[in-house]
């Protein structure tokens, strides 16, 4: 064989497998046609983040006499040098893997990579040049792309998608968002703060409909705050590009809507990339659009597996990374236990910022839970008052029979970075009396999780 794993796909799943599997002593090699780092670190999680801090810092200037500090001259974005740093720091990090490769001895081949056979990936260069590569082990870790609807298809143009969106030649004066889970949000947030006018359309009641409802209705109250339009319960029939605005017909629950915007962005999801990999020709099962996998991602074809947003699970890096060491583990013979999926976090980086993990109030309560319910606003936050960032709260939900953790829902300045410890006490089964007895640092935000957990079992002392 030429190598010991071949992996198709160089995304969180992809290069975090094959680094992995190098330090197992693997001759590995990722087949990759484009970037290394995958949609995230080019053109998902990475550099929008990069946008919402220019952003943030944007608006930190706008309310800088908050803060007690003025600021003379007018204080204007300038979006083209706020998509010019975006694009630096994605190509830093992909400039980044390549490095972790070299230092790993990872072999990158660029190009088209689909199974032909047993044990052989066919690879086709830019300049449609076949080669054949064999291995023993083959990991299928593809990714996905933006997704579209029949009455939503995507021109690039007018009506974009979220590659479009980070890579606009001039900020637009109107957008419509049309869908609000995690990357609709954060654009709409990211446009609404440096001054575009934005509409955010969702077919479910609530936005961000994964997340809690109270956690929804917050930040639907945010979003309003910054003046964002915000539409639930309907639906973009069509639109209307032939004149200098598109037409967008929205239906809502009170009559049809037209709305006129420069731009139109879709944000309904994603489709997975499993078309030309060879799946058929090789008898690989596949389900709703999703490769069939076991526990440790074993297709029902010998030595073929299959990672991250192509498989059963949320579709987050984080998830995909996991699953990846989990695999090449388990190919390497070590004693591996499947990954939880009930304890896997969510980050929409919004502002205010969500988190959360395990169940909602709702799930609790419809799984048969008789639950304990703790919660600390932002309001009663020492740091967060000091902090200019008061709106949000968070949200314990314990099993009442034996103080059991089953979700933690938070909203508000800096919790992407709170959740990991809910994660970790969820990890190692820890009760409501152990949070509430572990000495929280002031004053932090992270104190507000002891609060609620105390709130829930009526000792809180701050409210």
């Amino acid at each position: 064989m030429d190598y010991d794993l071949i992996i198709i796909g160089s995304g969180p799943g992809g290069y975090v497998a094959a680094i992995r599997a190098s330090q197992l002593k693997m001759r590995v090699a990722v087949v990759e046609k484009a970037e290394l780092g995958g949609i995230c670190l080019n053109w998902g999680c990475i550099p929008t983040k990069s946008l919402l801090k220019s952003a943030q810092v944007f608006e930190y200037l706008t309310h800088a006499s908050d803060y007690g500090i003025k600021v003379s001259g007018d204080i204007t974005p300038d979006f083209s040098a706020m998509i010019s740093r975006s694009r630096s720091v994605a190509v830093g990090m992909s400039k980044g893997i390549q490095f972790l490769f070299r230092k790993n001895n990872i072999v990158h081949i660029k190009g088209y990579g689909r199974l032909k056979s047993g044990n052989t990936v066919e690879v086709e260069d830019q300049d449609g040049v076949k080669k054949d590569y064999t291995a023993g082990n083959i990991i299928l870790a593809t990714g996905a792309r933006s997704k579209e609807l029949a009455g939503l298809k995507q021109d690039g143009k007018r009506i974009i998608g979220y590659r479009e969106a980070m890579t606009l030649e001039t900020q637009p004066k109107s957008m419509v968002v049309v869908g609000s889970g995690a990357i609709g949000s954060e654009f709409a947030a990211f446009y609404q703060s440096i001054g575009t006018s934005v509409t955010l359309v969702e077919f479910l009641p609530g936005i961000v409909p994964n997340e809690d409802d109270e956690v929804s209705k917050q930040l639907e109250r945010s979003f309003k705050k910054m003046k964002m339009k915000v539409m639930t319960d309907s639906s973009v029939e069509s639109v209307d590009t032939a004149g200098t605005k598109c037409k967008v017909t929205i239906k809502t629950p009170k009559g049809t809507e037209i709305v006129e915007t420069d731009i139109v962005l879709s944000a309904v999801g994603v489709t997975t990339n499993i078309e030309d990999l060879g799946l058929e020709k090789n008898g690989i099962k596949t389900e709703k659009g999703k490769i069939v996998v076991d526990d440790f991602y074993r297709t029902n074809v010998t030595g073929i597996f299959a990672i991250g947003d192509i498989v059963h699970g949320p579709a987050l890096a984080h998830v995909a990374s996991a699953e990846g060491i989990i695999c090449v583990e388990k190919i390497a013979g070590l004693d591996v236990e499947p990954l939880d999926y009930g304890n896997i976090p969510g980050c929409t980086y919004t502002n205010p910022e969500i988190a959360s993990v395990g169940m909602t109030e709702t799930a609790a309560r419809e799984a048969g839970y008789t639950i304990k319910v703790g919660k600390f606003p932002f309001t009663a936050s020492g740091k967060a008052s000091a902090s200019g960032a008061k709106d949000g709260f968070v949200k314990l939900i314990f099993d009442a029979e034996y103080g059991e953790l089953l979700g933690a829902h938070m909203i508000g300045a800096n919790v992407t970075e709170m959740i990991a410890e809910i994660v970790v006490a969820r990890k190692l089964e820890t009760t409501a009396h152990e949070i509430i007895k572990s000495v929280h640092p002031h004053p932090t935000m992270s104190e507000a999780i002891m609060e609620a957990a105390a709130a829930a079992y009526d000792e809180v002392i701050h409210l």
